[in-house]
């Protein structure tokens, strides 16, 4: 029976067990928007999580949405990739970037002056944290038709200066609310062009970005995260025939690709999840802990149970840089700092200690 330390191979790697570090954001980016020593130490330090996945890193500078976050679309990022990338492999890890526009769940303070985009002009709800506190999210501009295929570049040529980094790939951000879940539901999604109205229509551009990245550096290189459902930062998919609909499309138009991995966040044993898995037919990662720590005992159930190939994990991560081998031999865990998540330096990012030094 499978295991969840046993090897896997996904896409272009060899992992050594059955989870992976989750995309975490952790908003340290120096300025541009390029990821600095800390950040290296950081990802170099979590290279045992065989397959490390990125904080949200986003394609172009109207992308950004949070403070501090990196980027991966100028040469001084490309160079602070480079160096995380080195670290990592040093340490025989591999490391893909998420790729994550915002579109909407942004606002003009945190790049330089820079307008919004959105499937359409409907203002998010809630605040954004700026340097001058928290502000209302703005309207964002819908993006004229002509202008889609240029948002597939941004997310084509980041994916190209991720390869040029030297990290391993890309995971294109699918899910919670940002640009692509955008477009996909109804409610953040009012087009009359072919990106929206249908199920078939909202799923284009996310088929479109993924098709273009796999074309560009190869489909063994990209995953692709999605979360139907989700039902956050007011993106809604309250219509369970809807949301089948428009999720079977969009892994319809990409199943024939050999992509990596496909990851869902949601409940492995629903309906959907599963639906989706088989549509898919390659490496499913599941990711249940968007609202709530995933453990061993979680991990094991989707991993012994057949539910999932891959399971993503957080916090514990987070907090634990040897987290595989503290899992493996039953070592107690370090606890993470909430109160460190977010800014600042190398408290709570790089000084948790390791076993051996406990």
């Amino acid at each position: 029976m499978t295991t969840v330390f046993d090897p896997i191979t996904v896409g272009a790697w060899t992992l050594p067990q059955r989870f992976v570090m989750a995309p975490l954001t952790r908003n340290r980016a120096e300025a541009g928007g390029v990821p600095g020593d800390l950040a290296a130490t950081y990802y170099g330090q979590r290279a045992g999580a065989g397959l490390i996945v990125t904080e949200g890193t986003q394609p172009s500078a109207v992308g950004q949405g949070y403070l501090d976050t990196p980027g991966l679309h100028s040469s001084e990022q490309v160079a602070g990739w480079r160096k995380v990338a080195d670290a990592v492999h040093a340490r025989d890890g591999r490391i893909v970037a998420q790729l994550m526009h915002v579109g909407r769940i942004a606002h003009p303070d945190n790049k330089d002056g820079l307008e919004t985009v959105a499937p359409s002009a409907l203002t998010a709800p809630g605040e954004m944290v700026t340097a001058d506190g928290q502000k209302p999210h703005v309207e964002p501009r819908a993006l004229e038709t002509s202008e889609v295929p240029g948002l597939v570049e941004e997310f084509v040529q980041a994916a190209r200066n991720a390869v040029e980094a030297g990290l391993d790939g890309v995971e294109v951000h699918g899910a919670n609310g940002y640009v692509l879940h955008q477009f996909l539901a109804p409610s953040t999604n009012e087009r009359t062009d072919e990106y929206g109205g249908s199920p078939e229509n909202r799923a284009r551009l996310t088929i479109d970005v993924v098709r273009a990245v796999a074309e560009a550096i190869g489909a063994e290189k990209v995953g692709l995260r999605i979360s139907p459902a989700h039902n956050i930062q007011g993106v809604l998919e309250t219509d369970p025939d809807d949301t089948r609909a428009t999720y079977e499309a969009l892994v319809d138009g990409i199943a024939d690709l050999g992509i990596a991995y496909l990851s869902i966040l949601g409940d492995p044993e629903g309906e959907l999840f599963q639906d989706l898995r088989t549509r898919f037919g390659g490496t499913v990662v599941a990711n249940t802990g968007f609202s709530q720590v995933t453990d061993l005992d979680e991990v094991k159930h989707i991993v012994d149970g057949g539910l999932a190939d891959l399971v993503a994990v957080g916090r514990p991560f987070l907090a634990n840089p040897d987290l595989v081998e503290r899992w493996r031999d039953g070592t107690e865990l370090n606890e993470p700092n909430p109160d460190t998540f977010y800014g600042g330096g190398a408290e709570g990012y790089t000084d948790y200690p390791t076993r051996d030094a406990s």
